[in-house]
């Protein structure tokens, strides 16, 4: 029988001032005033349908993203906050995150949005070089986001995420490095960082910029995991850096297979129901004018992950953290033993991309190396 994992909740506020040209996410450009009455009224009937997955459990954690959720009010925020609340028991020590774009104009809803609930930002920074910024569509410039960091904390948030990039267009070592050295002057308390990839349908997809070769992204890495260490920066997940033990619990439930409902528009959810065994999978309605028609359903798409299934969608997440994966958790989340997959295991171990013992696997490092290759070993065909 499977067991019910912790459970999170996403928020996707799908509107952006401008779509950025490397991103593939449901996003759209804003095109006069936000609907963000009706938007949130929506997102709460929403979540009014996805109330019988909670079976019982209290809510681990809360991640509004986007998008730019910090479009929105404070007191939009404070609203849907309140209506969750009123809806889900939240643990003693819920974590409640929220992107944030480093503008001025948002920046000062900062203390708005802590009062209302919020407790942990994630700043989407990218780069402390102008021309970086622009390069990258960015709206802000580095000024202004290190004056939205500092305006966070005074504002009272003691848990900041900043995210950044590296393997920008024309960058070197130094640039990155000093990106890194800015972002930890700041003194954060978790940074994301990770390199930018050409996704399909973005505007650098049909017009590629010219991003380093293989051996400076190799250097940039090399270095820039070097100087994250020195300052205590522990990495714990594939892009992921947290100052000491900060982690983020959110995302940490995605990588541990835990269970998550997704509203607002494109939002994905997956969840386990105890009564028949199964692991279930929704999407949203992609588009806001679709999402906000009160005659159509917010649910898009729904499926059942199959039992063949199973491992391949465990380790798409759990292979991206660094600790341990204990077996007994595969188990209990899969409803799979782990002799099952006993030889995709062994193979593993063969091509020196995982260790083993008695109670759990462990990914090596040329195996986060290699994490493709080692993935594919779980799949299906």
């Amino acid at each position: 029988m499977l067991t019910l994992p912790k459970l999170s909740l996403y928020i996707h506020i799908p509107w952006c001032v401008q779509k950025c040209p490397y991103c593939d996410f449901n996003s759209h450009g804003q095109k006069g005033p936000l609907p963000e009455k009706e938007y949130i009224t929506a997102l709460i009937h929403d979540l009014d349908q996805e109330l019988s997955w909670v079976q019982g459990r209290s809510l681990h954690s809360i991640f509004i993203g986007g998008g730019t959720p910090s479009l929105l009010s404070e007191a939009a925020i404070s609203r849907l906050l309140d209506a969750t609340a009123k809806r889900i028991t939240f643990e003693d020590q819920i974590e409640i995150t929220m992107e944030a774009n480093p503008g001025t104009a948002e920046a000062k809803r900062f203390a708005g949005y802590r009062q209302a609930g919020v407790n942990r930002l994630s700043l989407g920074i990218q780069s402390f070089e102008d021309e970086k910024l622009k390069r990258l569509g960015r709206i802000h410039d580095s000024a202004q986001a290190i004056a939205a960091v500092k305006m966070a904390q005074r504002s009272g948030f003691e848990r900041i995420n900043l995210d950044l990039m590296h393997g920008l267009p024309n960058q070197d070592a130094q640039g990155a490095l000093g990106d890194l050295k800015q972002a930890i002057e700041l003194a954060p308390t978790h940074i994301s960082w990770y390199q930018l990839t050409i996704e399909p349908n973005t505007a650098f997809a049909s017009q590629p910029p010219q991003l380093p070769d293989d051996e400076r992204l190799w250097d940039i890495e090399t270095a820039g995991k070097a100087l994250l260490r020195e300052n205590n920066f522990q990495q714990y997940e594939v892009s992921a850096y947290g100052l000491g033990d900060d982690r983020a619990q959110h995302n940490l439930n995605y990588w541990r297979f835990g269970d998550y409902i997704g509203i607002g528009c494109g939002a994905h959810g997956k969840l386990t129901q105890l009564s028949d065994n199964t692991i279930v999978r929704h999407v949203k309605v992609r588009h806001p004018k679709g999402y906000l028609d009160e005659l159509r359903p917010a649910l898009d798409q729904c499926w059942k992950v199959e039992n063949q299934d199973r491992p391949f969608e465990y380790f798409l997440n759990r292979l991206r953290l660094y600790e341990a994966i204990p077996k007994d958790e595969y188990q209990s989340l899969t409803d799979l033993a782990p002799s099952d997959i006993h030889a995709p295991i062994q193979r593993a171990i063969q091509l020196g991309l995982m260790l083993e013992n008695s109670d759990s696997w462990q990914v090596t490092r040329k195996g986060h190396l290699f994490l493709n290759d080692l993935l594919d070993l779980f799949l299906v065909e």
